[in-house]
């Protein structure tokens, strides 16, 4: 009897235990529950499309009444300064790629290190820049106010570190809700990432076109806004010179959003040509702007992010990039020389009515950013 009330005891501490165990975990799945749903109400409640043809001249900040003019030799750049974050150790989260003997490999990081990092590449992306002295620059993932980048102003660095001589504005290429990817270091909410264009000359008038973007479900949550932006300047012969900044997605299987993105740009340009402006169209394609020049060397696979680019498809335009020398390097691992993918991706679509008379990368090792500045000389006839 003494043996049975033993036995009857352990049970009910048993069942006790088991219970209070059992109520932890459900409390735990509730939560848990809870947390990811109103996560997920977060990011679709504060979800929104930036709208195309979005007039943004009143955000120019013109220093100069200079005016471009025909027949004047003028100089350009174009870099991608990477928000910041990547010195040569950095790795992107977002970027896969695979070794030779068919290892793979994918980045670490959602945003810069620390903020003293990205504060060093931004001023460092600026002295790469300024000390080339040139008429005009076009920069891509260009941080205002993001976690991703600490929340460095870098627009405000490049304004003041080129100084009083540039004119300049601002496009919003994307914003996004706090972002919890990648687990290890989420990339936070980014308020203002864009595009910008300095000049030495007074711009007319500025504009923000959308590209088209994945709006399917639930990829539409996830597919970050992408545009190009145009600015005008009014010519003596009735015409214009029309400078655009493009930056095109990256992380797209299968290639589908960068060609309806491509198509959109196809028209524009044409539509442009067709009036017998002076057109411009550079940054950062994530096409190879070089396919029948020698590949790079290299201990990985080409990543699948990288199209050849077309050049027939631009009808009345050439593509300008320079072939010696790479612009981009692939992020799914720290970048060490003779290692990593690099490509040239950077460059310039330029419009038969203008002459092109050098074009150069520069050799800047990707100290400050994934990308190498590209340059271009060229004349409006």
């Amino acid at each position: 009897m003494a043996k049975e009330k033993i036995k009857f005891k352990d049970w009910s501490k048993r069942r006790k235990i088991i219970f209070f165990i059992s109520l932890g975990l459900l409390s735990l799945l509730t939560l848990f529950i809870i947390t990811v749903g109103s996560y997920v109400i977060y990011v679709m409640a504060t979800f929104y499309r930036i709208e195309d043809n979005l007039d943004i001249s009143k955000d120019i900040h013109n220093k100069s009444e200079e005016r471009v003019q025909l027949d004047e030799e003028y100089s350009i750049s174009t870099y991608n300064i990477g928000f910041g974050a990547y010195t040569k150790e950095y790795s992107f989260f977002l970027d896969e790629g695979e070794m030779l003997d068919g290892t793979k490999t994918v980045g670490k990081y959602g945003k810069a290190v620390s903020k003293e990092i990205a504060s060093k590449n931004t001023y460092g992306a600026a002295s790469d820049v300024k000390d080339l002295n040139l008429d005009f620059l076009i920069f891509q993932e260009m941080d205002i106010d993001s976690d991703r980048c600490h929340h460095i102003n870098q627009y405000e660095i490049f304004q003041k570190e080129l100084g009083d001589e540039y004119s300049s504005v601002f496009c919003t290429n994307f914003h996004s809700a706090f972002l919890i990817l990648p687990f290890n270091d989420p990339t936070g909410k980014t308020s203002n990432s864009g595009l910008s264009t300095f000049s030495k000359f007074k711009m007319d008038s500025a504009m923000r076109r959308s590209y088209p973007v994945d709006d399917t479900f639930p990829n539409r949550y996830f597919d970050l806004d992408r545009c190009f932006s145009v600015t005008r300047y009014a010519l003596d012969n009735g015409k214009e010179f029309v400078l655009c900044c493009s930056h095109m997605s990256a992380f797209d299987e299968g290639g589908l959003v960068r060609n309806k993105q491509m198509k959109m740009l196809q028209e524009f340009a044409k539509g442009e040509r067709d009036k017998g402006n002076y057109v411009i169209i550079g940054g950062d394609f994530n096409h190879n702007l070089c396919p029948d020049a020698p590949t790079f060397p290299s201990q990985q696979k080409c990543p699948g992010w990288v199209g050849n680019f077309d050049a027939k498809d631009f009808v009345g335009y050439t593509v300008e990039a320079d072939p010696s020398y790479p612009t981009c390097r692939s992020t799914d691992i720290p970048y060490e020389e003779g290692v990593n993918y690099i490509v040239t991706i950077d460059g310039f679509l330029v419009s038969d009515n203008i002459e092109v008379t050098e074009v150069k990368n520069v050799h800047s090792d990707f100290i400050h950013s994934d990308h190498n500045p590209a340059t271009m000389k060229f004349i409006l006839h």
